[in-house]
């Protein structure tokens, strides 16, 4: 039996994602969480084999939970379940210690296959991201400035490139607005950008946003 936690701030999704798991005989959840601080509380002594999680929660990055499970030491494989496109976070989910990275668009039985893959040790990616990694590591392809950003800087770039304000994102990432101020000097600098605009058109040129 392969014991599931589910995190996702959507009910609806969560319900209809709980009730496909529940169609297989072998798979159970154990935990629903919409919030990244509740589902690390919930997992607290529970023999969870698989966690899917989303990227963007109500109250934290879907990384900063991975890393907090990855800092706590539980065994349980992370499989990231995002409306998120795999240009935007899926290598740096892989590099926090997820185990696979779909998109919520997959088909019922990709995340099956995901799921058991994982829980048994091994990864799970789709063949277009197995392809870029592969170009990556054979040298193939160049990284692109923004793969150089921190987790934090990489975050407030597709904030404010889909129009969110300082206050905004310093709201949403429980940060001061002076210290989200200054991670966006810090990206407007490494990326080469003077502007909000020429930022926007840096996150459409590749991919950042839709």
């Amino acid at each position: 039996m392969l014991h599931i936690a589910l995190c996702d701030d959507h009910p609806t999704f969560r319900e209809g994602l709980k009730r496909i798991l529940l169609q297989s005989p072998d798979i159970r959840v154990d935990v629903e969480a919409g919030r990244g601080a509740d589902l690390l509380q919930q997992i607290e002594g529970k023999p969870i084999d698989v966690i899917i999680l989303d990227i963007a929660l109500p109250d934290m990055n879907g990384l900063d939970v991975l890393k907090r499970l990855q800092s706590s030491g539980r065994s349980a494989a992370v499989l990231m379940l995002s409306m998120l496109s795999e240009e935007q976070y899926a290598t740096r989910a892989l590099k926090a210690g997820a185990s696979g990275y779909l998109q919520k668009e997959s088909v019922p039985s990709e995340i099956l296959t995901a799921i058991r893959r994982i829980a048994g040790g091994g990864k799970y990616i789709t063949t277009s991201l197995a392809e870029r990694l592969a170009d990556e590591l054979a040298g193939n392809q160049d990284a692109p400035p923004h793969e150089l950003l921190s987790d934090r800087e990489y975050q407030v770039l597709c904030l404010l490139a889909s129009g969110k304000s300082v206050k905004e994102i310093a709201f949403e990432l429980s940060l001061k607005a002076p210290t989200v101020a200054t991670y966006r000097a810090r990206v407007m600098s490494k990326l080469s950008l003077t502007s909000t605009v020429d930022l926007v058109r840096y996150a459409l040129k590749h991919r950042l946003i839709d």
